[in-house]
C-alpha cells in the first residue's frame, strides 16, 4: 500500500493564514498521491509534493523564500532514496525557485551536497526556472521548512525537504534541511523521517538519525517522534517531525504552536489534514 505525508513547516500560523496553509499542504499531498497512484516511484512522489510547496508562496521554500541579511534568498533542498541510500542536496542556491529539482539531478551521483556557486552552476546547466520575483512567505514564517515522505507500492521510501532559510541571517548560513541524519533520512529497512525547526539545534543533536534509531529498535512512529522532541530539549529549540515506518504507519510530533500536515493513503479518497496546536 502506498502512502504519503507532507508538512508545510513547524511554526506559528495566524488565524488568517490557516486556510492557505491547509489548502497548500492538502494540494501537495494530492500531487504526490497522484504520482504514487499512477505507479511512479516514491522519489518521484516526494519531488512532486515538495515542488508543489515550493511553488506556493504561502510557505518558506522556493517562491516563498525569505531574504538573508544581504537581501537575497538562499535556498536549500534535499532528496533521499530509501532503496539505495542515495542523496542529492543543494544549499545556498541563489536565483532559482525550485532547488528540489537541482537536488533530484544529482540524486544518484557520487556527490551528495553542492553549495553556493556549485549549486548555482548546476541549476544553470539544468536550465531551471530563475526566480526573479520572490514573494516572502505569508505571515511570520520563523524557522520554516517543507517536506514530504512517500512509500510507493513496491515498498520503497523516499524523503524530500526544501527551505528558504532564516530571515535576516548571515549570508551562507545552512541549517539542518540539506544535511542527512539531521533534517531527514530514509531507509527501506526502517522507514523515513522529515523535520522542520531550529536548524542549528536539530543539527547538533542529529535528530533525524535519532528518530530512525528509535524506529529501528522497535518504537512506533509516534513514540519515535515524541522521543526525538524529548531529546531536542537538551539543547532547547523548536521542531516538528513527521515519521513513517515500513508498514506505512505514521507519527507526527511538534513543540511549536502549529504544524501543517497532510496525509494520503491508497485507501483514503482525499488527504486528511491536521493543524495541531500544542
Amino acid at each position: 500500500m502506498w502512502s504519503v505525508i507532507v508538512h508545510g513547516g513547524a511554526r506559528e500560523i495566524s488565524p488568517w493564514d490557516e486556510e492557505a496553509n491547509q489548502s497548500g499542504v492538502l494540494a501537495a499531498a494530492g500531487v504526490a498521491a497522484r504520482a504514487l497512484a499512477t505507479s511512479k516511484s516514491a522519489v518521484d512522489a516526494c519531488e512532486a509534493g515538495v515542488l508543489a510547496l515550493e511553488d506556493d508562496p504561502t510557505f518558506n521554500a522556493g517562491t516563498g523564500a525569505v531574504l538573508t541579511g544581504d537581501g537575497v534568498p538562499e535556498l536549500d533542498a534535499a532528496l533521499m532514496d530509501g532503496a539505495t541510500l542515495d542523496i542529492g542536496a543543494v544549499a545556498a542556491l541563489i536565483g532559482y525557485r525550485n532547488p528540489i529539482r537541482a537536488a533530484r539531478a544529482i540524486l544518484w551521483e557520487e556527490t551528495v551536497l553542492l553549495v553556493g556557486s556549485g549549486a548555482t552552476r548546476l541549476a544553470q546547466s539544468l536550465n531551471l526556472d530563475a526566480a526573479l520575483d520572490f514573494k516572502p512567505a505569508i505571515g511570520d514564517n520563523g524557522h520554516d521548512t517543507v517536506g514530504a515522505i512517500a512509500r510507493d507500492g513496491a515498498g520503497n521510501f523516499a524523503v524530500g525537504v526544501s527551505t528558504g532559510g532564516l530571515a535576516g541571517t548571515r549570508a551562507g548560513r545552512v541549517g539542518d534541511s540539506p544535511l542527512p541524519g539531521c533534517g531527514y533520512y530514509a531507509d527501506n529497512s526502517i522507514g523515513a523521517v522529515c523535520l522542520s525547526g531550529d536548524g542549528e539545534r536539530i543539527a547538533r543533536t542529529l535528530l533525524a538519525g535519532r528518530v530512525m534509531y528509535a524506529l529501528e529498535n522497535g518504537a512506533s512512529p509516534q513514540r519515535a517522534a515524541d522521543a526525538g522532541l524529548l531529546y531536542l530539549m537538551r539543547v532547547g529549540g523548536e521542531a516538528g517531525i513527521i515519521v513513517m515506518n515500513r508498514a506505512g504507519e505514521t507519527g507526527i510530533a511538534h513543540n511549536t504552536s502549529h504544524f501543517a500536515v497532510a496525509l494520503q493513503t491508497e485507501h483514503v479518497a482525499r488527504a486528511q489534514l491536521k493543524m495541531q496546536q500544542s
